[in-house]
């Protein structure tokens, strides 16, 4: 087995580590305080590939592995999660989606721009009724010959403002049930489509969280990916693409954690010695360096996994439980190692701590991700 990463990948970790201590870092606390989302920097991002990262050349992507996204995900989490999952979204939901399943003329309309990072995507599934229990949709396309006429709610929708394209889960046909869920791409603009308020968030502050509300919007017939009925499937199929990106984002967030904790114990002095210096505080270090490597190695083996076309659902979900769980432990730990000088927000970890909940959360909870492991074990 060959645990080594490639030259290749090195120099992605390297861009990726000093595009993040560079351009996210500095006003990282006030874009949190203030809910900024970092528009310069995702627009660089999109300059240096990172948001078509996985998308052929021909298609104006970057043609890299996902192992490369893991390690880029990992290092622009380690300072700002709210970027970061902007990279997760693009890459995983909207540009994966349409360049497997979409058209040839949807690609070179939808994913060349995209990819290109000319523009961002925002995946739309998640209702007020409708979160992890993807099949219950309330948002409705009905078929009008030509075109759906589009009407219903999406809540929690990254990127919900500034996203150009949409790609929008609804239901055509109730009586099929998830067999009768369409996936629609929807353009900003569209007359009956309106951005609710931008919602107030513990953590993941600048990223950009709105409610969709469609109100008999004309989505034309061509804007349908793959056939009638074809949604769900489509939907299921980049979630598990996109528990790959949220596992290596809160890789990142508990590996910044981490590191700043490393290095806050290397220097502050308490009864005569470093914290270092202190067993307690070696312990907690020992295993937050332990649960990290952990970690990363589900990532790297679930996107390895990916890249090699093998069956990844199991480990995807995997990578997405065991690191969710490791940053919320690793960033609590990396406040309390940092005392009270961890509960302000100038020495960053509060805010880890608040970044990392939501990767608990979002594509799929932790308890969605038990569930499909054990279904797969019991197999």
């Amino acid at each position: 087995m060959q645990f080594d990463l490639t030259e290749e990948h090195l120099m992605i970790r390297q861009a990726a580590r000093d595009f993040a201590q560079t351009e996210l870092k500095p006003g990282v606390i006030e874009r949190d305080e203030h809910q900024k989302f970092p528009a310069e920097q995702i627009r660089k991002l999109g300059e240096l590939g990172f948001l078509g990262m996985m998308v052929s050349p021909e298609y104006g992507g970057s043609g890299m592995d996902a192992i490369s996204y893991s390690i880029v995900m990992e290092e622009l989490s380690k300072v700002d999660a709210s970027a970061s999952v902007v990279v997760s979204v693009n890459n995983s939901l909207v540009c994966y989606g349409l360049e497997k399943y979409s058209n040839e003329e949807q690609k070179q309309k939808y994913l060349v721009p995209l990819a290109q990072g000319q523009v961002i995507g925002a995946f739309c599934l998640s209702e007020p009724e409708a979160g992890s229990d993807a099949t219950s949709q309330r948002t409705t396309a009905i078929d009008m010959g030509d075109h759906y006429l589009l009407n219903g709610t999406k809540n929690w929708i990254t990127n919900g403002s500034t996203a150009s394209t949409y790609i929008v889960m609804a239901q055509t046909d109730a009586s099929k049930k998830h067999r009768g869920i369409n996936a629609l791409i929807v353009e900003k603009g569209m007359e009956g489509f309106t951005v609710g308020p931008k919602e107030n968030k513990l953590g993941i502050r600048g990223s950009d969280t709105h409610s969709l509300m469609f109100t008999d919007v004309k989505v034309p017939k061509e804007n349908r990916i793959g056939e009638d009925g074809f949604g769900f499937k489509f939907a299921m199929a980049t979630l598990e693409g996109g528990r790959i990106g949220i596992a290596s984002q809160a890789l990142g967030i508990a590996a910044g954690a981490y590191e700043l904790s490393l290095q806050y114990a290397k220097e502050r002095k308490a009864f005569g010695k470093t914290l270092a210096d202190l067993q307690a505080i070696q312990f907690k270090l020992a295993d937050m360096a332990t649960e990290i490597e952990a970690a990363r190695l589900l990532c790297y083996r679930a996107a390895w996994l990916k890249d090699n076309h093998l069956p990844y659902a199991q480990a995807a979900s995997m990578a997405k439980l065991f690191a969710s769980e490791t940053a919320m432990r690793t960033t609590v730990e990396a406040v309390q190692i940092h005392g009270g000088y961890g509960f302000v927000k100038e020495y960053h970890v509060e805010r880890l701590m608040r970044d990392a909940k939501i990767t608990q959360i979002y594509e799929g909870t932790s308890e969605i991700q038990r569930i499909v492991i054990s279904r797969e074990v019991l197999k």
